[in-house]
């Protein structure tokens, strides 16, 4: 077999980046990364409304035509490249990220009536605009398709397609009626590279349309048009433009275009995969597999496992879906998550500059946060700053800063940020184990799992686990490239490719016994705070919960184990 590369793309929160990568041996040869240009960190804000978060699609082409350039222009002066090894290409991008496209594929947001419109833009991931949407979806399923719930978690997300598309049909009406259909960025960015102008003729990949948009085999594909009309008859119409079969990362979606392959001095023809969610080709980059919780950790986090479609596997309440081949081909795909992380650090660094412009800076702070010991603080938070994904799944929920003094530093709240998000993803772990889906090893990737080691070593504290942390620093990138790889026929399988061509493990980090202890104590202190504010009915008097973290910080100071 002769020697061959493959592209990856990853159309990310902020930004494209997109790697040329030996499909030989998995070696990154060529990066490239733009940064989009409209709005805040390229997210479109709306004033007076916090949860609008929208993305110019001209962001995504201009992303895609300089981030590409750029890998390709670095992989040049590797013996492993030509134009010709290039063998094929794969795609990742946020979602649930849709955006409304005319009857010949193209955004609304592209013409003039529209440019400057942000319901015609894409909707970008984080947009919880829906979320009455949501619940209205949510009781229709309860009443009317029960079932559409089990495999989503119980609850529909204002994160999602469906709550989306609804939103814009109930507060821009003539952006909806002036849009043939919705497409997730994840298809819709394939169509573009393979020339597939007519949305009919777009395939829709099963990643996004099953983890998002309430896609089963089991009852047909998406859902049905009468049930969509009990909650709006537009619905129905939307319904009426999606096919009845989607397509997992082992298919191709077309091949590159003559216009596309001139562009960047490739040759035509390269067949591009399907389309998928970035966390879920960063999980397999990352080199997924039954027992194996892949932690993509970035802006926010995603938590993915698979499980064996041939082994019977229950409905988790809370998870993001439950799909055949929502990840792997040949397993079930499940997804959780927490809505904000880096989010959450950023926000308190960059919002609220705590200490000044030196002292509050990230690496200050986590110098700081570094000479304290668990539990010492007295603090404790609840990571819901931009809603709960898993398992409460409402986006309404905020987030919750307790123990607070007179004395609290701003190097203590920094850790306890930190600390917040680390029970979230163990509180994600134990739902998981909860329903018989074993962690046997869990693997990070992402900015945050190869940069900031503290935030790692206190997430293998509390969750009592080792962790990986792989050695990609574009694991994302990197599935989407190997996704390309078994698309265009160099694999037979994932199996083979990702033992070629998966990323290897960069570092561990093994929890620390002197600490999991107080984590334990505080962790069970997190799960009532947990379910009193996010569970409706709970009943749980907190009169303690001040008195404890004062106990153990109390102890921890004076040196004695909490009891």
């Amino acid at each position: 077999m002769s020697r061959g590369c493959a592209i990856g793309l990853d159309f990310g929160t902020n930004s494209v980046r997109a790697v040329v990568v030996d499909a030989d041996s998995g070696e990154e040869i060529g990066t490239g990364v733009w940064n989009y240009a409209h709005g805040e960190d390229g997210i479109i804000l709306k004033s007076g409304q916090p949860l609008l978060a929208r993305q110019h699609p001209a962001d995504y082409i201009e992303g895609l035509k300089c981030s590409l350039k750029d890998a390709l222009q670095e992989a040049s002066g590797c013996d492993a490249f030509s134009p010709d090894a290039v063998v094929g290409i794969g795609v990742d991008t946020t979602g649930s990220t849709p955006l409304p496209v005319d009857s010949g594929g193209e955004p609304l947001a592209f013409s003039p009536e529209y440019c400057d419109n942000p319901d015609a833009m894409a909707w970008l991931w984080k947009d919880h605009t829906g979320y009455a949407e949501a619940d209205c979806i949510t009781r229709a399923a309860r009443r009317l398709r029960p079932d559409f719930l089990k495999k989503c978690g119980g609850v529909y997300s204002p994160e999602w397609f469906w709550a989306k598309a609804l939103r814009c049909l109930r507060v821009a009406p003539e952006v909806f009626d002036s849009a043939f259909t919705w497409v997730e960025l994840c298809d819709w960015i394939p169509a573009v590279l393979t020339g597939t102008a007519s949305p009919d003729d777009i395939k829709r990949g099963v990643c996004a349309a099953g983890h998002k948009g309430m896609y089963n085999p089991q009852w047909g594909g998406y859902p049905d048009e009468e049930f969509l009309a009990s909650i709006d008859p537009g619905l129905a119409q939307l319904r009426r433009t999606l096919p009845d079969a989607a397509y997992d990362i082992s298919s191709s979606a077309g091949m590159l275009t003559s216009e596309w392959a001139r562009h960047f001095g490739l040759a035509p023809g390269i067949p591009v995969a399907v389309g998928a969610l970035d966390g879920h080709l960063g999980a397999v980059g990352s080199g997924i597999a039954p027992g194996t919780l892949v932690k993509i950790m970035g802006t926010s986090g995603c938590d993915m496992m698979v499980s064996r479609m041939d082994e019977d596997i229950p409905d988790v309440p809370g998870l993001c879906g439950i799909v055949p081949g929502g990840i792997l081909p040949g397993c079930f795909g499940l997804e959780a998550g927490q809505s904000a992380l880096g989010d959450i650090y950023n926000w308190f660094v960059n919002s609220l500059q705590p200490g000044g412009p030196e002292a509050g800076t990230h690496q200050a702070l986590t110098r700081g946060a570094e000479a304290i010991l668990p539990g010492e603080s007295g603090l404790l938070g609840l990571d819901w700053h931009n809603g709960n994904r898993t398992v409460l799944v409402d986006q309404r929920l905020s987030g919750l800063l307790l123990g607070m003094t007179l004395h609290t530093t701003p190097a203590q709240i920094y850790r306890a940020l930190i600390e917040s998000t680390a029970f979230g993803a163990r509180m994600i772990m134990e739902r998981f184990q909860q329903y018989g889906l074993d962690v046997e090893r869990v693997r990070a990737c992402g900015g945050i799992a190869r940069k900031n080691p503290l935030v790692m070593q206190i997430h293998a504290d509390i969750m009592n686990r080792e962790i990986e942390v792989v050695r990609s620093s574009e694991s994302c990138a990197l599935g989407a490239a190997i996704a390309g790889a078994v698309a265009a026929g160099r694999y037979e399988c994932f199996g083979d490719a990702l033992a070629r061509m998966g990323a290897t493990t960069e570092h561990v980090y093994r929890p620390d016994d002197a600490n999991t202890g107080v984590y334990d104590r505080l962790f069970a202190i997190y799960s009532r705070l947990h379910d009193v504010y996010g569970r409706k009915g709970c009943r749980d008097g907190l009169y303690d919960v001040m008195k404890d973290l004062l106990s153990i910080s109390e102890a921890v100071k004076e040196g004695i184990a909490p009891l």
